[in-house]
């Protein structure tokens, strides 16, 4: 689970279809990202980056982690 995306998400007050609005991405492909399920391409992960403020690298950070 990606719990700092989630916090980031609700800190700024945004709803996962606000998020989805801005991506152009279905509510249900958010939340595999937010639970870690699967990861946005890189065009995805720079908007979502863009709107809630961190660097978009970050979700890759996850997959090193992991592996």
């Amino acid at each position: 689970m990606r719990q700092w995306l989630i916090d980031i998400r609700t800190g700024k007050g945004l709803s996962q279809k606000a998020v989805c609005d801005y991506a152009q991405i279905s509510q249900p492909t958010y939340w595999e990202y937010e639970h870690g399920e699967t990861t946005p391409t890189p065009p995805k992960a720079k908007m979502i980056g863009r709107l809630l403020g961190f660097d978009w690298t970050r979700f890759y950070d996850d997959e090193v982690k992991d592996a």
